[in-house]
This record gives structure tokens, sequence and C-alpha cells, in this order.
């Protein structure tokens, strides 16, 4: 794998675990939640994206606004479907599982309808990622049975949808030719247009959160970007059936986090879950 995809993908998987960490922290969710870290996202790109549409020496072409408006309606699924997870299982279930299904998922259509071929090498590591995903998020003995289901449940829908923005941002930064920072920037304004109306009717509920918990909003408004459009630089070096298994270290951090911050159950499963995954992310950056 190319080296510098391979160190974004990485920083991106620190920074992600770790805005999925402040993420969990957040007492309620739900559309309020997203719709304020869209914004905070929005507000902060909005002015970069128009500073590059300006000096792009490629002329903006009606299929970017197009391809905008796909990821904004996958990514407003994703960010409902995870912290509707967070509010009913533990992050130690609901993230690995998604974060495992998501890139299952790419690499098997990568390979099957997109005809990308990373090498036997590549390919194992893709599934020691898998593989040590499902060890960490299985097996676990104690906590409410229900939340385990649910956050099971809700791990897999956000896999799919985390599996079809990944192929379709693939798709838009390499086959439509989008600019990763114009496509994210015009992304996180769709988003908070499109989710505002279901936000606003809930206008106590927005500004309680944002008045206790500003700071985990902010958090996850600044961070999330950044993480996703490194992953984006990425995907326009490297085949999505690398990159996607590549950001799963972000399992492993997130994992110990739950551990150590939050002071979830299942050390040895974790710790041993977290040695496949970076023997299969070793795999991939040798391939």
């Amino acid at each position: 794998m190319n080296a510098t995809a391979l160190s974004f993908v990485l920083v991106a998987a620190v920074v992600h675990a770790a805005w999925n960490l402040a993420a969990k922290r957040i007492s309620s969710g739900g559309t309020q939640f997203v719709w304020l870290y869209y914004t905070a996202s929005a507000v902060v790109l909005l002015p970069v994206t128009v500073v590059l549409l300006v000096v792009e020496p490629q002329r903006p072409q009606w299929s970017w606004l197009v391809a905008a408006v796909v990821t904004s309606v996958l990514h407003i699924a994703y960010g409902i479907v995870l912290q509707r997870g967070y509010r009913v299982g533990d992050l130690s279930v609901v993230y690995p599982v998604a974060r495992g299904t998501g890139p299952l998922l790419s690499v098997l259509a990568a390979v099957l309808v997109l005809g990308e071929r990373p090498g036997w090498l590549g390919l194992l590591g893709a599934f020691l990622v898998i593989a040590g995903v499902l060890v960490i998020s299985t097996g676990r003995k104690t906590g409410d049975p229900h939340a385990v289901k649910a956050g099971i449940r809700y791990g897999l829908l956000t896999g799919a949808v985390i599996a079809g923005y990944t192929l379709w941002d693939a798709h838009s930064v390499t086959g439509l030719g989008v600019p990763p920072v114009v496509y994210f920037g015009l992304g996180s304004v769709l988003q908070s247009v499109l989710l505002a109306p279901g936000a606003l009717a809930g206008r106590a509920e927005v500004t309680r959160i944002w008045r206790e918990q500003r700071r985990e909003v902010l958090v996850v408004g600044l961070l999330s970007p950044i993480a996703y459009i490194l992953v984006l630089f990425a995907l326009t070096m490297a085949p999505v059936s690398l990159v996607a298994p590549a950001r799963e270290l972000s399992i492993v951090l997130g994992g110990l986090a739950a551990w150590l911050v939050l002071g979830e159950r299942d050390a040895v499963r974790r710790l041993a879950g977290s040695v496949i995954v970076l023997s299969g992310i070793a795999a991939i950056a040798a391939a």
C-alpha cells in the first residue's frame, strides 16, 4: 500500500476513535446532536470550500453537487443510526461491529463489483482485520443481554451504511474527480440543511445539548471532518479494498478507550482482538 495513503489512514484512525469517544459521552444523542455536529463542521468548512472552488484549476461540475447530495444522505443515515446505537448499547459492541461489517462489505464489493485486485497479502490483511473486530465484539458474558443484542443489531446496520458511503465516496473522488475537501465541505453543508427541519422540531433538546455538552459537539464537529478528509485523500492513492480495512486501527483505539476511559469490561478479549487487527494492518502495509 502506498506509504502516504497508509499514513493518512492511520492518522485518520486515531482522530476517528477520539471523536467516537466524545460522541459516546453525550448523555442523549439522536437527530439533534447529529445536526449540531454536522452544522459545526459546515461552519468550519464552508469558507475553505468556497476558496477552493474559486482557486481550483478544474472547473466545478454539476456532478460534484450530485455526488455531495448522495454522500450527504448516506452520512446522515450513518450519524443517526450510530448515535442511536450508542444510546442503547456499549461503545465496545456498537463501534467494533460497525467498523468490522463496513470494511467486510466494502472489500467484497470492491473485489466482486469494482474488479479491484489487492493481492493475496492485502486480502489476508483485510480479513485479519475483520477477524480481529469479531474477536473484540463477540463472546461477551457480562452486561445486559438486550443491550448487547441491540448494540450488535445497530452495529450491523451502521456497517452496511459505512460500506455504502465508502464505495460511493471512492467513486466520487476518483471516478468523478471531486476534490476531497470540496467534496466533504459541500456534503457537510447539505447534511446540516437536510437535517435542520427534524432537529429544530426539538429546539429545547438542541438548546440543552448545546448548553450542557457544547465541548463534545465541537470536538466531534471538528475531528470528524479531519478524519474523513484524510481517508478521502487516501482513496485517491490506494484501492478501497485496502483503505477500508486499514481504517480499522480505530477499532483498537476505540476498544482500549472504552476499557480505560469508560470502564467497559472484557479487557482480555479486547486486547487479543487488537493484536489480530494490528497484524492485519501490517499485512496491508506490506501489500
